[in-house]
């Protein structure tokens, strides 16, 4: 057994999967480096550093609803929402429809209409609005959001440029609603999430917020002083929530991810997001398996039974790690009979999941240093994480948390907690809303 242990730690430092192999020192500079010049010009940059306008509020409006819209994936949300006295969210009238463009192209009086149609029920009940859109856009100063690309599940090429919050107002003004004190705040998932922690139940106030979602894909916001996003040129001594899009962090640790990288779509893109994220963690497992079979690493039966698999996904790597004795999982079957190919494969995927753990640990150890908060323990940064890939992923959560008690808190000082808000992009698009 001592000989397989040893070949499996061999082949996954030389091939770049052992976390040891990432240089969390070099990573974090890299990372904060690419911050500094985002803040700059997004252009020079892979993390965008995108300016939302949006700021955290020191405390919630109680007592007032506030319509609520999350558009998200392929569906469109609809729900109005208030913040009681102890500022708990409560949500009513909550209705779920496909999103516009699903099924077929739409054009973008259609594609406003369907939004119009969902908020014509709830118009008389606020004046504010807090709009999720959690698709690729632009926001303006005056808070509104100006979509850039939709994902291949969204076609409405003619929304691509128009302000969704004023288009939605015009729609219905056209509907002959008077919507003249009707205000929007457009917001993305992630900073909804940020917002959102605040509306946590909390022991200790507070010293800064962040929002982080690790699930099909990844991204991450904070709040940056107004002085230091030097390409708005603000002189203001206010603050804002800056949109990472931290998937797109440019970083590749070893030629097998190269290789990996390669066979995606937009090789040179989201390098961070296709090493950590649910929708590329089966692929690549697979592609690492795969070099583990041509190494000599796992055997031949192995490879004959893996190979009727057609390759795995995140849930199916994860089930191994948590019931490797369970013949009814797939990866448990291909080791049948063999105990060392079943160790093996454990420790390629827990090294796997361990690397895409120290990953994740070192963009929220970036994102709070960079945020300056987190100084005192007593006060500590409230990491809001959402996402199934992050709880749902056997270690990957526990790992992460360790690389981040070693390397932020031991080795910094920097202190914070984790909490999980229920229906975040909601609750967070609610506050963003009452702060107009």
């Amino acid at each position: 057994m001592s000989d397989c242990v040893q070949k499996t730690e061999e082949f996954l430092k030389r091939r770049g999967i052992d976390p040891a192999t990432v240089d969390m020192e070099h990573l974090l500079n890299t990372f904060l480096s690419e911050m500094e010049k985002g803040l700059r010009d997004e252009h020079a940059s892979s993390l965008k550093m995108i300016p939302t306008y949006t700021t955290v509020v020191s405390e919630i409006l109680k007592n007032e609803p506030v319509i609520v819209l999350d558009a998200g994936g392929t569906n469109f949300r609809t729900c109005l929402v208030t913040f009681d006295t102890e500022g708990t969210a409560h949500i009513e009238d909550f209705r779920k429809v496909s999103m516009p463009g699903v099924k077929k192209e739409v054009s973008a009086e259609e594609f406003f209409s369907t939004f119009a149609n969902e908020v014509e029920r709830l118009i008389d009940k606020s004046d504010k609005i807090g709009f999720c859109f959690s698709y690729a856009a632009s926001i303006t100063a005056d808070h509104d959001g100006i979509p850039l690309v939709f994902s291949k599940e969204i076609k409405a090429p003619e929304v691509i440029g128009k302000p969704v919050g004023a288009t939605l107002l015009q729609e219905l003004a056209r509907r002959g609603y008077d919507v003249s004190n009707k205000k929007v705040a457009v917001l993305n998932d992630t900073v909804a999430t940020l917002l959102a922690g605040q509306s946590a139940k909390r022991e200790v106030p507070y010293s800064g917020y962040i929002g982080f979602i690790l699930g099909t894909g990844t991204n991450t916001a904070y709040v940056e002083e107004n002085s230091s996003i030097e390409k708005l040129g603000l002189q203001d001594s206010g603050s804002q929530i800056i949109n990472i899009e931290s998937g797109n962090f440019d970083f590749c640790p070893s030629e097998l991810d190269r290789e990996f990288f390669n066979a995606t779509k937009a090789p040179q893109q989201y390098h961070l997001e296709k090493m950590i994220s649910g929708a590329y963690l089966g692929p690549l497992s697979t592609l690492v398996i795969e070099k583990a079979i041509e190494d000599r690493v796992l055997s031949d039966t192995f490879k004959a039974r893996f190979s009727k698999l057609g390759g795995i996904n995140t849930t199916v790597m994860s089930n191994y790690l948590e019931m490797p004795f369970n013949h009814e999982y797939e990866l448990v079957a291909c080791c049948e009979g063999n105990k060392e190919d079943a160790v093996s494969l454990w420790m390629i995927i827990d090294a796997l999941i361990a690397r895409s753990a120290k990953l994740t640990a070192a963009n929220l150890a970036a994102t709070i240093l960079k945020s300056g908060a987190g100084t005192d323990p007593r006060v500590p940064v409230c990491i809001n994480a959402d996402g199934t890939t992050f709880y749902k992923t056997e270690y990957l959560k526990k790992y992460t948390e360790y690389y981040l008690h070693t390397h932020l808190q031991l080795a910094r000082r920097r202190y914070y907690r984790f909490v999980h808000i229920d229906d975040s992009p909601t609750i967070g698009a609610a506050i963003a809303g009452l702060s107009l």
